[in-house]
């Protein structure tokens, strides 16, 4: 997986959508990185878990005169939407963005044969915690390697979440409606 691409994709989607119009300082973009760990445990606690069967079930079945885009939204905010794998999508597309801010070259380590933590003894909150006392460590690769390894425990496909979430934003609003940042 090319994370740079990844992290140029999100870093322009974020410029066409509005968010970097104002400059925002390195502590405000991992605070919003830690926000969607927190909505991550958030679902976690609602028991809110991503139905990808019921996702390709759905825009399968939408008509071929009804448009790919609205069967991709309806499927979408039916199966995925407020899911902890969308919010774990979101922590690593903030990364992503943030890393294009400040042109960070995310394929400059080796995500595969990196030490990560144990997350098969952990809670979910307890993981979320831990990767975010990586976030305090201000080194981002680090972060998203642990959140790699966590959904790797998990058997969350994070990259293919990440596909989906990314394809979902570019088809939102500018600044997604009515949002500040």
């Amino acid at each position: 997986m090319n994370l740079n691409k990844l992290r140029d994709k999100a870093y322009q989607c974020a410029v066409a959508h509005g968010w970097h119009e104002e400059k925002n300082s390195n502590r405000h973009c991992l605070c919003l990185v830690i926000s969607e760990l927190m909505e991550a445990v958030e679902a976690d606690r609602k028991g809110r878990k991503a139905n990808v069967n019921r996702y390709h079930e759905i825009f399968k079945s939408y008509s071929p005169i009804i448009p790919k885009k609205i069967g991709f939204i309806f499927a979408y905010e039916q199966t995925i939407k407020g899911s902890v794998e969308e919010e774990l999508a979101d922590a690593c597309i903030r990364i992503f963005d943030y890393a294009g801010v400040t042109e960070y070259d995310l394929d400059d380590f080796d995500y595969n044969e990196s030490d990560t933590d144990d997350y098969s003894e952990m809670i979910f909150t307890e993981a979320m915690y831990n990767i975010t006392n990586y976030i305090m460590g201000w080194d981002i690769t680090v972060v998203l390697d642990e959140i790699f390894a966590f959904c790797r425990d998990r058997n969350i496909d994070i990259f293919w979440h990440i596909e989906q979430k990314m394809k979902y934003n570019e088809l939102r609003p500018y600044k997604h409606g009515d949002k500040s940042y």
